[in-house]
């Protein structure tokens, strides 16, 4: 019989296939952005610069958020879903990119089941929430197979990132109790969120979804724990210094978005977009790698202070992106996204350096 730590070591193996077919999502986006940015890239960067929001959203956080959920439920099926996500970028890798918009789809559609079996088993205001966020995606995904451009859904898929992180940072302000009227104000902002979505094609919809992630901004620094734990040292430091950094730039991209909307192609779409994805969702997954990682393919990754070194490198790429976007100034602009690519690769390396230190002190 094969002892329960042999067994636990190979389950958690069997999972980094799929998050290597996220990774390579995440490769080949960041690629495809900077070739959209006039960088000399690989010809599959440069091949797949149409796709670089979906291979982002749906290629990438859809494996991650998706193999997390699936972990979590402990379900086979629920697996399904990452494995439909990292199936629909190696199509599109592949030339089948027909298909890849359909795999996308079906992964949205199982996370989506997924969440409504957890909300089903555990009916709490935070599992509604995620559940709603991969609703989001759902919706997107769907609007996408059909043909509407990313331009005119991209809110139903920030949508998808911002509701998954804002219900579990919910959950886990339970260790710092919130009010009833704050309870209220939450499920205020999330419900005009949604409001904004439905009516996403109307002049004064993107507006008002600026206003609710510049709310949602404030409501979470106001709730968060990391205002408290920010004060202590290591690794708990270092997630507050995530999160509250994170939710700066959510609220950046929530002032630029209510002030000047989200007209494609234009420099405050530009800035609005990337400063919720890298400055508030990056960021989010930099503070949480340390525990995603160990839980998903149970490794040990122990703390190390270079963590802040890909962290002060994406905040300073945003700086100068952002600069780029409001002075016009295309080298800014360009300079911009270069150190953001290199802030996430310095991530994925100082993440697998950490895993490997680990799991030599385990063996030892």
């Amino acid at each position: 019989m094969t002892p329960p730590a042999a067994r636990t070591r190979r389950v958690a193996w069997e999972r980094l296939p799929l998050l290597i077919l996220g990774f390579v999502a995440l490769f080949v986006g960041i690629g495809a952005g900077l070739a959209r940015m006039g960088w000399a890239m690989p010809e599959v960067a440069a091949g797949a610069a149409a796709w670089h929001g979906p291979l982002m959203i749906s290629g990438f956080f859809g494996v991650v958020i998706a193999l997390e959920r699936a972990v979590a439920i402990g379900r086979a099926w629920a697996y399904a879903a990452p494995l439909c996500a990292g199936l629909g970028t190696a199509a599109l890798m592949h030339g089948a990119a027909g298909a890849t918009a359909w795999l996308y789809l079906a992964a949205a559609g199982l996370l989506l089941a997924a969440s409504l079996h957890v909300l089903a088993r555990q009916r709490e205001g935070f599992t509604l929430v995620i559940a709603i966020g991969a609703g989001c995606w759902f919706v997107g995904a769907a609007l996408w197979a059909a043909g509407v451009p990313v331009w005119r859904l991209v809110g139903w898929w920030i949508g998808f990132l911002v509701l998954t992180i804002a219900g579990e940072r919910l959950e886990l302000s339970r260790f710092l109790p919130t009010s009833t009227a704050a309870k209220r104000v939450f499920a205020l902002i999330v419900a005009a969120m949604l409001a904004a979505l439905a009516a996403w094609p109307l002049p004064w919809a993107p507006h008002v979804w600026g206003l609710t992630l510049l709310a949602l901004a404030g409501w979470l620094l106001k709730q968060d724990i990391a205002r408290r734990t920010v004060r202590q040292q290591g690794l708990t430091r270092f997630i507050a210094v995530c999160l509250l950094s994170g939710y700066f730039w959510l609220a950046v991209s929530g002032a630029v978005t209510a002030v000047f909307g989200l007209a494609p192609g234009g420099p405050a779409y530009d800035a609005a977009l990337h400063a919720v994805v890298l400055g508030f969702v990056f960021a989010m997954v930099f503070g949480h790698a340390p525990m995603i990682f160990p839980a998903v393919l149970r490794v040990t990754m122990p703390y190390r202070p270079r963590f802040y070194a890909p962290l002060v490198l994406l905040h300073g790429s945003l700086v100068l992106r952002l600069a780029g976007d409001a002075s016009g100034h295309a080298g800014l602009l360009r300079w911009g996204g270069m150190l953001a690519a290199l802030a996430l690769l310095a991530f994925v390396a100082s993440t697998a350096a950490a895993v490997v230190s680990g799991q030599r002190r385990a063996r030892r």
